[in-house]
C-alpha cells in the first residue's frame, strides 16, 4: 500500500481486511486481528495526519475521557494509569502505545479519506476509493471492509449561528476546532452549552481566565465521580495486573448497567438523588432545580460526568457560574439574554455538539447499486442487512464506547475464522422485511435528532435489535451462533 499522489488502479494482492480509521476504534480492531488472526493481511486507512482519532483531533482545555479507562480502555490492554478519568494526551498515548506494541503502525496510511466503496458479488471484493491529502485518490481491493472512522465528521461540528455575531468585538471559537495561539487568560469568557465538552472546559479555564460563566439553553443531568477508583487501585496491589484489570473492568461493567437499569425504571427517583446530589456539592449558591434538573428523564440523553466534582468546586468558589437561559442575540460586549440580563465576555466558546456522519461519509454501493444507510437496518449493532463482508463499529450511548468496539472486533475475527474453514468468500446478513424499524439510537439528544434521516434502523427483535447493554450483547455476539439463519453464506461470484 505505498503512498501515491496520484490515482492509482486497484490491482495487485487484494487485502483481507481493510479497516477504515486510526483512532481507538481502528487500533483495537487490528490488534485484535493481529491477536486472533495473524495471518491476515491487513491495512489502515486514516484521514488525518496522526493516530488517536477523536483524541488526537480535540486539543480544547481539560479535554478527557467522559466514561472511566477501565471500560473505555481494550479489554486485551490493562489501562495501567492512576486517574481512572484521563486526559486526552494520556488517551492518545495509551491508543498509540497499543499500535506500537501490536506492530500495526506500519500497516497505517495517513492522508487517505476514504469516498467510496463498491462491492462485487462476481470477485467477492470491496473497491475502495481514497483521497489523497496531497491530491489524487488511491483504489485498494480488501475482502472485507471494517468501517472504524467513528460517528461524527471532523471537518465540520454543529454550529448555530446568533444575531448580532458580527457586532461582538471578542472572539467566538468551538472547541472542535480550537486555535493553538488562543490566550485566554485574564479574559472573561462565556461557554455556551450543557453536554460534556462544557462541563469540561469551564473548570479547565478557570485556571486561567478571568471569570467562566456557563451558560445553557436547558440543564443536563452532572453526576460527580472520582477522578481515581479506589477499588481499582486495591485491586493492582492485590492481583496480578491482568486479573486487576479485569475485575475493576467488570465491576464497573455491572454497576453502570445497575445504575442505567434502576434510572430506566425508577426515573423520578434517580431525578431527585442526581438533583440533590448536584444542590449539596454546588453549595446553596446555586439552585440545582434550575441549572442540574433537565425536563427529561434520566439517561433520555447522557448524563454527565465530573472528576472530583471540579464543575461543582469551581462553582461554589465563585470562579465560575452557570446561567440558564436562552440567548436573544450577540452585543459588542457580549451575549444578551432573554431575561434582559448581559453577559459580558471576551471570548465566546460555542461547546454546542457534534456535527454526525454516518459510514465515514463514503458512498457505498452494492452491485452497483447506492445505498442509503437510513433505509437499512442494523444486524447486531455491527453490520447492515443485505452488505456483505462489512461491519461498523458504534459503541454504546450509556457506557464506554470501546465495549461495544471490543466485542465488535471479537465478532469480526471469529466470522473470518469460520468462513474460513469452510472454504466460505461471502457472509451477508439478510433483511426480513417482516421486521418492523425503529430508531437506531432511543436518546433524545440534538446531536442525535439532528442526524435521525442518516442513521440506519434497528429491528423490533433479535438480531436486528440495538441493545445498550454490555451483557446481552456479549451474549449475543462471542457466544452466538456465526451461523444463526440470518447471516447467510456464499462463494465468490454467488451472492447468498
Amino acid at each position: 500500500m505505498r503512498t501515491t499522489t496520484h490515482a492509482a488502479q486497484a490491482g495487485g494482492e487484494p487485502l483481507d481486511v481493510l479497516i477504515v480509521g486510526a483512532g481507538l476504534s481502528g487500533i483495537g480492531a487490528a490488534a485484535t486481528l493481529r491477536r486472533r488472526c495473524p495471518d491476515k493481511r491487513f491495512g489502515i486507512l486514516e484521514a488525518r495526519s496522526a493516530i488517536g482519532g477523536t483524541w488526537d483531533l480535540f486539543r480544547y482545555p481539560g479535554i478527557r475521557s467522559d466514561s472511566d479507562m477501565y471500560t473505555l480502555g481494550y479489554a486485551f490492554r490493562p489501562w495501567t494509569d492512576p486517574q481512572a478519568i484521563a486526559d486526552g494526551p494520556a488517551i492518545r498515548a495509551y491508543v498509540a502505545d497499543t499500535a506500537r506494541e501490536y506492530g500495526i503502525e506500519p500497516h497505517i496510511r495517513f492522508g487517505h479519506k476514504v469516498t467510496k466503496a463498491s462491492w462485487s458479488s462476481a470477485e467477492a471484493l470491496w473497491t475502495v476509493t481514497a483521497a489523497l491529502a496531497g491530491g489524487g485518490e488511491r483504489v485498494l481491493r480488501t475482502r472485507f471492509l471494517y468501517l472504524c472512522s467513528g460517528y461524527y465528521s471532523y471537518d465540520e461540528a454543529y454550529r448555530p449561528r446568533f444575531e448580532g455575531e458580527a457586532a461582538f468585538r471578542g472572539r467566538i471559537v468551538h472547541p472542535q476546532f480550537w486555535p493553538g495561539d488562543l490566550d485566554y487568560g485574564g479574559k472573561r469568557v462565556v461557554v455556551v452549552g450543557s453536554g460534556a465538552t462544557a462541563v469540561t472546559l469551564v473548570p479547565a479555564m478557570t485556571e486561567r481566565a478571568a471569570h467562566v460563566t456557563m451558560l445553557q439553553r436547558s440543564p443536563s443531568y452532572v453526576v460527580s465521580r472520582p477522578a481515581q477508583d479506589r477499588f481499582a487501585r486495591r485491586m493492582q496491589r492485590w492481583l496480578p495486573q491482568g486479573l486487576a484489570y479485569a475485575v475493576a473492568r467488570w465491576r464497573l461493567i455491572a454497576e453502570s448497567i445497575f445504575l442505567y437499569r434502576l434510572a430506566r425504571g425508577r426515573p423520578a427517583l434517580v431525578k431527585r438523588h442526581l438533583v440533590a446530589q448536584a444542590q449539596r456539592q454546588a453549595g446553596p449558591g446555586v439552585d440545582a432545580a434550575v441549572h442540574f434538573s433537565p425536563s427529561y428523564k434520566p439517561w433520555d440523553q447522557r448524563v454527565c460526568l465530573v472528576p472530583d466534582g471540579d464543575l461543582f468546586q469551581v462553582l461554589r468558589t465563585g470562579r465560575a457560574e452557570i446561567v440558564t437561559d436562552h440567548i436573544a442575540r450577540f452585543t459588542e460586549r457580549g451575549i444578551l439574554l432573554a431575561s434582559g440580563r448581559e453577559l459580558e465576555a471576551d471570548l465566546v466558546v460555542l461547546a454546542t455538539g457534534l456535527s454526525l456522519k454516518v459510514l465515514g461519509g463514503a458512498a457505498i454501493e452494492v452491485d452497483g447499486s447506492p445505498l442509503d444507510p437510513a433505509q437499512a437496518m442494523s444486524y447486531k449493532g455491527m453490520m447492515l442487512g443485505d452488505v456483505p463482508n462489512c461491519a461498523m463499529t458504534f459503541g454504546y450511548t450509556n457506557a464506554s464506547w470501546t465495549l461495544k468496539a471490543d466485542l465488535t472486533a471479537g465478532y469480526v475475527c471469529r466470522l473470518l475464522s469460520w468462513m474460513d474453514r469452510r472454504g466460505l468468500a461471502i457472509a451477508v446478513p439478510r433483511r426480513d422485511r417482516a421486521v418492523a424499524s425503529r430508531p437506531f439510537l432511543g436518546f433524545t439528544s440534538g446531536y442525535v435528532q439532528r442526524a435521525s434521516r442518516l442513521l440506519p434502523k434497528q429491528g423490533a427483535r433479535k438480531p436486528w435489535q440495538v441493545y445498550q447493554n454490555y451483557v446481552m450483547d456479549l451474549l449475543t455476539i462471542r457466544f452466538g451462533r456465526i451461523d444463526d439463519g440470518v447471516m447467510h453464506f456464499g462463494a465468490k461470484g454467488c451472492l447468498p
